[in-house]
């Protein structure tokens, strides 16, 4: 889809709207409680690409309690695309909290014609935006499928995915357009919102090798990780992209784990995309626990076919959810990766290595040597608070 580009006067303006737009929004009570009358509660998936997240989107978006949204930020890049991923921290933000208390109107500023629900970044991704009473093609308690809801529901008018998000007990949302835990800080310390934040990190050796097969899908975000002020970046041989992934990931994790403020107690959880794929039933388990959910017997059958299928998935699937055999897909960097490649990312990402727990290799052979596990046993590595999803303080 064609944009026109954004000139820097027209992103100060959006910029400025956004900050009028957070105070008017701030000074508003939450909707309501969804049927029921318990508190809805609010989760972001916050990872970068390539990690595994669309993978995590779709455990919570078949889940039946669950209105999900992929990356509804993406909207905020696209228009002010000319900005950095610095400066629009708040735009995004200001984004999710709508979108945590499905107030929709927020996507005005950046879809003037907003006619339908094929409008949305990646709608048809959402279970919740193909069943009642967004859409009828499936059952509100089935397992959904793209190519199915796409021609049947991409018509269906913008305002339903409101009206669909006010009926369930939890929102999802998952992004990759946030590079620190602070800018997150007001929410987390937001009345209106019961947040849980799931970090999602993967081995930056695995992130490469992914990131190499869909460079061209990443220029434009390339360009705004990098501060190019518009211009996208494809080739990337100085791996300054995972570069700046890595320090983001090792940045959020250090904020949660060293002096963590009060209000963060009991809403973050550190997740390794290896070891979902090694034990997925007990990892996903755990998982809904934080993040008050149970695993039906409908969605445990789901998971395993789609982490035990036969092969690692065809490249036109990259940005898509079927069935491949998980494991196998988060070790392919050791066959597909030059030595020097994986070197010069274990020297930029040592960081992220050691604090999420992923050994080096020093040799072609060790790279390439399976035996030898590059994924460590979770100690103080896989630090999550201990959470409690009946109550947890609120600052």
């Amino acid at each position: 889809m064609w944009l026109p580009r954004v000139s820097s006067t027209a992103v100060t303006a959006l910029l400025l709207a956004q900050t009028f737009l957070l105070l008017f929004l701030v000074s508003r009570p939450g909707p309501s409680s969804p049927a029921g009358g318990e508190e809805r509660v609010h989760v972001l998936v916050l990872s970068s690409w390539r990690s595994g997240s669309s993978f995590v989107g779709q455990l919570f978006s078949q889940h039946p309690d669950v209105f999900y949204l992929m990356e509804p930020a993406w909207h905020v890049w696209t228009t002010l695309s000319q900005g950095s991923a610095a400066t629009l921290h708040m735009a995004v933000r200001d984004l999710v909290r709508s979108v945590f208390l499905c107030d929709m109107d927020v996507f005005d500023a950046y879809l003037p014609w907003r006619r339908n629900l094929s409008d949305l970044f990646q709608w048809a991704v959402s279970r919740a935006l193909c069943s009642p009473p967004a859409c009828s093609a499936f059952p509100r308690g089935a397992i959904s499928s793209e190519a199915v809801c796409k021609p049947l529901c991409a018509r269906q008018p913008f305002s339903l995915a409101q009206e669909a998000c006010r009926s369930y007990s939890h929102v999802v949302l998952k992004e990759v357009r946030f590079f620190n835990l602070q800018v997150l800080y007001p929410l987390l310390s937001d009345p209106a919102l019961n947040l849980r934040i799931v970090h999602l990190v993967r081995d930056p050796r695995a992130v490469l090798r992914s990131r190499e097969q869909t460079a061209k899908a990443l220029a434009r975000d390339n360009g705004i990780v990098l501060g190019t002020n518009g211009t996208w970046v494809e080739a990337d041989p100085g791996l300054r992209v995972v570069r700046e992934v890595c320090r983001s990931h090792v940045r959020i994790a250090e904020a949660a784990t060293l002096k963590p403020p009060p209000f963060l107690r009991g809403r973050y959880r550190l997740v390794r995309f290896e070891d979902l794929v090694r034990e997925p039933l007990a990892e996903i388990r755990a998982l809904y626990a934080f993040t008050g959910l149970s695993l039906t017997p409908q969605l445990e059958a789901w998971i395993h076919n789609i982490t035990h299928g036969s092969g690692p998935g065809a490249r036109r699937e990259a940005f898509k959810t079927s069935s491949r055999n998980a494991l196998n897909v988060s070790q392919a960097w050791r066959h597909a990766l030059p030595f020097t490649k994986i070197r010069r990312v274990q020297e930029l990402c040592a960081g992220a290595l050691q604090l999420l727990g992923y050994r080096p290799v020093y040799s072609e052979d060790e790279q390439r040597n399976l035996a030898l596990d590059v994924v460590l046993p979770r100690g103080l590595n896989g630090f999550t608070w201990a959470s409690s999803t009946s109550s947890h303080p609120r600052h």
